[in-house]
């Protein structure tokens, strides 16, 4: 549900107002005692994208954030040491065998 700035025509006071696309505008001032009708702003609107194949705010992020946030997640992961899984002649369970002389 958008925001919506409404403007009395009398009394210039601003304010605004939370409310669904499907509710009516509002017509008169909530400043007491003043009877003047309010009249709905145009806003500015957000600063929002909508471009492409997706619409997500990370769509369009930086590529020094994507960088900075990739080291990040790399840093996290944990190393592994090639060496120490492939050790030969390590874990091997054959018993030496024994010769019939």
């Amino acid at each position: 549900m958008p925001n919506y700035d409404y403007k009395c025509q009398t009394c210039d006071h601003v304010f605004e107002v939370f409310q669904s696309m499907n509710d009516p505008k509002l017509e008169d001032c909530p400043v007491e005692g003043c009877e003047g009708k309010v009249k709905r702003l145009l806003g500015t609107g957000a600063g929002v994208i909508f471009k492409g194949g997706g619409f997500y705010e990370t769509d369009y992020r930086s590529q020094s954030y994507k960088d900075g946030a990739k080291k990040e997640s790399d840093a996290g992961k944990p190393k592994t040491d090639a060496k120490a899984e492939s050790k030969p002649g390590s874990g091997s369970s054959t018993a030496p065998s024994k010769s019939k002389d």
